[in-house]
C-alpha cells in the first residue's frame, strides 16, 4: 500500500476514533460529575442512546426560519472532524492533511460552527436563544484572544504552530515542558476549555433554567437529526479540544511512532486513558467550585489573558 494511502486510512480511523469514543467521554464526564455530588447519575453509554432515539423521531422546522437553522447542524457538526485531520489523535507523525492548517486554524474552525450555531439560535425568534447566542458570542469573543495568545506562546518555544512539530518538540525535551512559560500557557488553556465547553464556573452544561442557559438554549428549538447532530457535535468539540491540550501541549506520548497498524490501534487506549483521566480533572474543577455571577465570565477569561501575556514576557526575557 503507498504512503499516501495508508496515510489516508490512518485520517479515517482518527476520524472513527472521534465519532465513536466523543460520546462516551461525554457520558463518563456527566457520571463522575453525578457521582462526585453523591448521586446515581445515568449511564456513561447514555449519550449514545440519546443521539440514537433522536435521530430516530421526526424532525418538526418553523417556517420562519432560513437556509442558517438548517445547515446550522451540519456545520457545527463537520467542523470537528476537520480538525481531527489536522491534530495528532494517533499518531506522531504527520499524516496527509497535517500541513493543510496549524493550530490557528484549528481554533478557527471550531470558531466557525459557534457561530452558525449562534446565527441559527437567533433566527428562531425564541426567547432564549437569542440570550443564550448573546452570552456565548461574549465568551467567544473573550476567549479568541487567549486561543491566539496561547499558540503565539508556544510557536516561540517550537518555531511552528503546526501540531504535529509542536507534539515532536515537546516530546523530545523534557526540560521545555518544565519551562515557567509553558506551564503558564498549560494553566491558560486549561482555563480556556472550562470557558468555551461551559465548564467554567458560572455556566451549567445541563443547566435548562434562564439564569444558567449559555449553551443549552442554542439547541433548544432542534428536533430529531438536527437535535441529534448538534449533540454529538458538542460531544466532538470536547474531545477535540481535550486531544489539543493533552497530545499537543501537556502529554505528547503515548502516540504511534510507525505506520504498523498495530501501533496505530494501540494508540487509541493509550489516548483514551489520557482523555480520561483529564475528564477526572475537569469534574473535579466544575463540582469542586461554587457558581459564580454571569458578569464574572469576563474576568475569567481576562486571567486567563493576562497569564498568556505573562508567559510570553517570560519567554521574550529567557526565563528558564
Amino acid at each position: 500500500m503507498s504512503p499516501i494511502a495508508t496515510h489516508l486510512l490512518i485520517n479515517l480511523i482518527q476520524v472513527g476514533f472521534l465519532l465513536v469514543f466523543a460520546p462516551l467521554v461525554e457520558g463518563v464526564l456527566r457520571r463522575l460529575e453525578e457521582i462526585i455530588q453523591g448521586k446515581h447519575g445515568p449511564s456513561i453509554f447514555q449519550p449514545y442512546h440519546d443521539i440514537f432515539k433522536l435521530f430516530g423521531k421526526d424532525e418538526v422546522v418553523s417556517e420562519e426560519t432560513t437556509w442558517v437553522f438548517r445547515f446550522a447542524p451540519l456545520i457545527n457538526f463537520v467542523m470537528p472532524i476537520f480538525v481531527v485531520l489536522l491534530i495528532p489523535a494517533l499518531t506522531a507523525y504527520p499524516l496527509f492533511f497535517a500541513f493543510m492548517g496549524d493550530m490557528v486554524a484549528v481554533g478557527f474552525l471550531m470558531a466557525i460552527g459557534g457561530f452558525f450555531v449562534a446565527l441559527a439560535a437567533m433566527d428562531t425568534g425564541n426567547v432564549y436563544g437569542p440570550v443564550g447566542a448573546s452570552r456565548t458570542r461574549m465568551v467567544g469573543f473573550l476567549a479568541e484572544p487567549v486561543f491566539m495568545t496561547v499558540f503565539f506562546s508556544v510557536s516561540y518555544v517550537a518555531n511552528s504552530t503546526i501540531p504535529y512539530i509542536v507534539n515532536a518538540t515537546w516530546a523530545a525535551s523534557w526540560a521545555s515542558m518544565l519551562q515557567p512559560a509553558h506551564l503558564l500557557v498549560l494553566v491558560a488553556f486549561l482555563m480556556l476549555i472550562l470557558a468555551d465547553e461551559g465548564r467554567i464556573p458560572v455556566d451549567s452544561a445541563a443547566g435548562k433554567t434562564e439564569i444558567a442557559m449559555i449553551g443549552y438554549s442554542k439547541s433548544l428549538e432542534y428536533s430529531g437529526a438536527s437535535a441529534a447532530l448538534m449533540k454529538w457535535a458538542g460531544a466532538m468539540k470536547l474531545m477535540v479540544l481535550s486531544i489539543v491540550f493533552l497530545n499537543v501541549l501537556l502529554t505528547p506520548w503515548g502516540l504511534a511512532a510507525t505506520r504498523q497498524w498495530a501501533d496505530v490501534f494501540l494508540a487509541i487506549p493509550k489516548v483514551l486513558a489520557k482523555i480520561f483521566l483529564f475528564v477526572i480533572v475537569l469534574a473535579v474543577i466544575e463540582t469542586s467550585l461554587a457558581k459564580l455571577r454571569l458578569f464574572r465570565i469576563s474576568e475569567f477569561l481576562a486571567a486567563a489573558f493576562v497569564i498568556c501575556l505573562f508567559a510570553m514576557g517570560v519567554r521574550l526575557v529567557g526565563i528558564a
